[in-house]
C-alpha cells in the first residue's frame, strides 16, 4: 500500500479535525481502524462458522475442549472459565451441544458430584474443519501485510492489550 492511500479513518479524521480542531483526534487514527477491523473480523468468523453449521458460542465451548488436548475434556467450571460466561449459560450451552450431538457428559472419576464434558468425534472433526476455515479467513485478511509486519503489528496490539488482560 502506498503512504497516499487513504480509508474511510482518514475521511472520518480529517472531518472531525474541521468540526473540532480544539480536540486531538489523534487516537481515532489507530482505534477506528481497529473497531472497523474488528466487524471485518467479525464477519469472516461468522462466516467460516456458518459452513460448519455452528454458532460463535459453539465454536467458543468447542475449541476450549479442542485445546484441552486428548481426551478433549474439561469440567463445566473450566468452560466457564475458558469462555466467560455464567453457570446458568454454560449449563444451556453444554445442553443444546449434548443434543447437537456435539459433545458429552461423563461422571468425574475424581469427584463423584462432578461431570466431564468431552468432544465427540462429530464434534472433533467439526470444530478442526471450522477452525482451518477461520484460520484462511484470517490469513485474507492479514494479506496485505508482509510476516514482519504481522509480528510488529501483533506485538504493538499485545502492549496495548495486556493491561486489560491482566488478572485484578
Amino acid at each position: 500500500m502506498t503512504e497516499d492511500a487513504r480509508d474511510e479513518v482518514d475521511r472520518l479524521v480529517a472531518a472531525w479535525r474541521t468540526e473540532r480542531p480544539d480536540l486531538d483526534v489523534e487516537p481515532l487514527q489507530v482505534l477506528s481502524r481497529v473497531s472497523r477491523l474488528a466487524k471485518h473480523l467479525d464477519r469472516a468468523r461468522r462466516a467460516a462458522f456458518a459452513e460448519h453449521d455452528l454458532e460463535p458460542w459453539e465454536f467458543d465451548v468447542l475449541t476450549a475442549l479442542r485445546r484441552a488436548g486428548k481426551p478433549y475434556e474439561l469440567s463445566p467450571g473450566a468452560l466457564l472459565r475458558a469462555t466467560l460466561v455464567t453457570s446458568g449459560t454454560m449449563t444451556n450451552r453444554i445442553d443444546r451441544l449434548a443434543q447437537a450431538g456435539l459433545v458429552r457428559r461423563r461422571p468425574d472419576p475424581e469427584d463423584r458430584r462432578g461431570v466431564l464434558v468431552s468432544l465427540t468425534e462429530t464434534g472433533l472433526a467439526r470444530v478442526d474443519a471450522a477452525f482451518a476455515d477461520l484460520l484462511r479467513r484470517e490469513r485474507e485478511l492479514l494479506s496485505g501485510l508482509g510476516p514482519a509486519d504481522q509480528r510488529a503489528l501483533a506485538s504493538l496490539l499485545r502492549t496495548l492489550l495486556t493491561p486489560f488482560d491482566s488478572p485484578t
